[in-house]
């Protein structure tokens, strides 16, 4: 589900509490030319900040080659290589994305088509970046295929602080590439999978922005 918002909605019950016991903080310490109460009201001021930081949504366009899978999310690659367990049941290309807290969290779509399926699972809270975290931490997943036939995955995976994963997409849903469509609370990762003859366009250590960096590129397989 899109939205052109400046934050994310997700955030706004968080926003609105924190910047409401800032305000009530800072006038209480006005008021009573309260020191006590001022070293709270500047610890509050800064955690208000951060969260207007880490709910930013910020808007993307694209690139124009509508063969481009776009990056799912902000962050790091830390994973790309070919692998054999795959929520595809077959072989594919992995490219795993690490956000950290300071990276805009919300989750777009890497290529348009239709849901045809969507798993989850409960797990454990590894940090993201642990090699374990792909099958046995908490996670949410989204299989994609396009109009030409082919199928790929992309996995929200909670971390080591993450602890809440928002997917909006249901089975049968049409999918538009670079479209916001959940997020992830405060650290995390997500895997796409790719089928294997995609050539990736980014390497470990590359930085993406969702919805922009390109990860491959999918013809129209016969």
């Amino acid at each position: 589900m899109d939205n052109s918002t400046v934050f994310a909605r997700e955030g706004f019950p968080f926003i609105v509490f924190s910047s409401v016991l800032t305000l009530l903080l800072i006038l209480s310490s006005w008021q009573l030319c309260s020191v006590v109460l001022a070293i709270p009201a500047i610890f509050s001021t800064l955690l208000t900040i951060f969260i207007l930081y880490f709910f930013r949504n910020p808007e993307r366009i694209p690139p124009a080659d509508e063969r481009v899978v776009v990056a799912p999310a902000d962050g790091v690659v830390i994973v790309a290589e070919r692998v054999t367990e795959t929520p595809l049941g077959k072989e594919a290309l992995k490219i795993s994305i690490f956000m950290s807290v300071f990276n805009v969290h919300v989750n777009r779509v890497p290529f348009s088509g239709r849901v045809v399926d969507i798993f989850s699972q409960r797990g454990k809270f590894f940090d993201a970046r642990d090699g374990r975290a792909s099958f046995e931490n908490e996670r949410s997943g989204i299989v994609l295929e396009t109009s030409f036939g082919v199928r790929f995955a992309f996995v929200q995976i909670a971390g080591l602080i993450a602890r809440r994963i928002i997917s909006y997409p249901r089975v049968d849903d049409i999918l538009v590439r670079g479209k916001r469509y959940g997020l992830i609370r405060f650290g995390s990762r997500v895997d796409v999978y790719l089928p294997v003859d995609v050539a990736p366009m980014v390497k470990l250590g590359d930085r993406t922005i969702a919805g922009v960096s390109a990860l491959g590129m999918l013809e129209q397989l016969k």
